[in-house]
């Protein structure tokens, strides 16, 4: 069954999509939060302006619950605002409105008398013929207004529309007064503060956005910088990570260092054991092929024990070689130079050495470059007459060439291979260009080099070693 990937493999992509989507999650709320905040605001300077025109028609209605009609002339002209403005006065008896105004229909029905209102022109019915003349009214209190109320709904024609509304208690029954408004004027001016604003939220969203990746990069270069220090230890440029981190990445910097340092101790320990057993076999196997040079059959096998011996030490030592290591050819070579002309004080050598500008490594551990160039140089310093000279260059980017050249008797072309034969005895070629060199040859093939042997000019042997590595960074 295939699982849904639902986040991306990337940590920066990961915490790039969960930033952007709380900052869009941000700004819809606070894009909404502004409009409910504009849309109160718009909303409570309409019922200021509706409050205004209910307040001047009630100042039409008599204390008696009448209307004055005359009163309500005189303020048409700041009632009558524009189209969709909208009101009413309706009392117990008459109803008068606007030209425009339509039936409210809102959620729950306004209170008002039973029965249907009179006509706005209707005027009440003079007394019966005969009847006797009613006795006076008494004296009418003024009316007492009930709390405005917002009312929100559609006119009979569909119009959406904003109201206020308050009903004044009267001698002659409530009276209520209406003052609409049409809901596109408290619409408009939302929609045009809108429009900006989300221009607004999308500049900052980008700027967000943009401060995300940024603030991205910068928190994650820890990570970076650790990957390519920890690549670093894998190609041998560096033993261990820098523990300079951050509080949350210092115990993984601290265990990379640890499994380095443990990496490193095995791989010691496992080169002591192999060198050990090298060291502790080819004596007694080399006295023993001396012993029975005579009896060719037992010296065959002799040499059998010692060509076994030989392919399971280089196995075990390819296993144990670390081809992250780099190791500088200048001061090594120093050390081995300054070491061979002690040997050989007496013979007065002059060693000389042509190394570039540039400093070159060969990409291989300390100990096998110090046991590499010890034998050749011990080889090229036993058989010369009065100098050895080191060369030294770039092969290519990947590789570096090193040539270790005497002045002596050399090697005839047809002994060579032989010379540099793995597992051939010292005792079975001239002396000085034995055992040596298939040590030589043995390290520089598992290292993925090459030696090969070659006239000097002038004369001589030159033994020239081409093995990885290259400009020390």
């Amino acid at each position: 069954m295939t699982r849904v990937r639902l986040l991306p493999r990337s940590l920066h992509a990961r915490m790039l999509a969960l930033s952007a989507a709380a900052t869009l999650v941000a700004l819809v709320i606070a894009g909404w939060s502004i409009a409910a905040v504009l849309e109160r605001f718009v909303t409570a300077g309409i019922d200021r302006r509706l409050d205004s025109e209910v307040a001047l028609l009630a100042t039409a209605v008599s204390d008696d619950g009448t209307i004055n009609r005359a009163r309500l002339r005189q303020q048409l002209g700041v009632l009558e605002a524009g189209h969709g403005w909208q009101w009413q006065i309706a009392t117990p008896t008459a109803t008068l409105n606007s030209a425009d105004f339509a039936p409210l229909t809102e959620a729950a029905p306004p209170p008002g008398p039973a029965g249907p209102p009179e006509p706005s022109h209707s005027t009440p019915p003079p007394p019966a013929a005969g009847a006797p003349a009613a006795p006076p009214p008494p004296s009418p209190s003024p009316p007492t207004p009930s709390p405005l109320r917002a009312l929100d709904g559609e006119t009979s024609d569909g119009a959406s529309v904003h109201a206020r509304r308050v009903t004044l208690d009267t001698p002659a029954g409530p009276v209520t007064i209406t003052a609409a408004a049409p809901r596109d004027v408290i619409r408009q001016p939302i929609r045009e503060a809108i429009e900006p604003l989300l221009l607004v939220l999308a500049v900052l969203g980008g700027l967000l956005g943009a401060a995300s990746v940024v603030q991205l990069r910068l928190g994650l270069r820890p990570v970076r910088r650790l990957r390519d220090e920890v690549a670093a230890i894998r190609v041998g440029r560096r033993e261990r990570v820098d523990e300079d981190q951050p509080s949350e990445l210092l115990p993984l910097a601290t265990e990379l260092n640890a499994l380095a340092e443990d990496n490193a101790a095995a791989l010691a320990t496992a080169r002591r054991s192999a060198a050990n057993l090298a060291h502790a076999l080819k004596t007694p196997v080399a006295a023993l092929a001396l012993d029975l040079r005579d009896e060719p059959a037992r010296a065959a096998q002799v040499r059998r024990i010692d060509n076994t011996i030989r392919h399971h030490l280089s196995r075990a030592r390819a296993q144990t070689a670390d081809p992250r290591a780099r190791t500088p050819l200048s001061p090594a070579l120093a050390d081995l130079t300054a070491t061979i002309t002690a040997i050989y004080r007496d013979k007065n050598l002059a060693i000389t050495q042509d190394l570039p500008t540039a400093p070159l490594a060969f990409a291989m551990d300390p100990r096998d470059v110090d046991e590499l160039l010890g034998n050749l140089l011990d080889n090229a310093a036993k058989n010369a007459v009065s100098r050895v000279t080191i060369q030294v260059a770039a092969a290519d980017a990947r590789a570096v060439a090193l040539s270790i050249c005497d002045d002596g008797a050399g090697i005839p072309a047809a002994d060579r291979a032989r010379a540099a034969q793995v597992g051939v005895r010292l005792d079975e070629r001239r002396e000085g260009h034995g055992f040596g060199l298939s040590i030589a040859v043995e390290l520089a093939e598992l290292y993925g080099g090459t030696l090969t042997l070659d006239d000097a000019a002038g004369g001589g042997l030159c033994v020239r070693l081409r093995l990885p590595g290259g400009a020390i960074d």
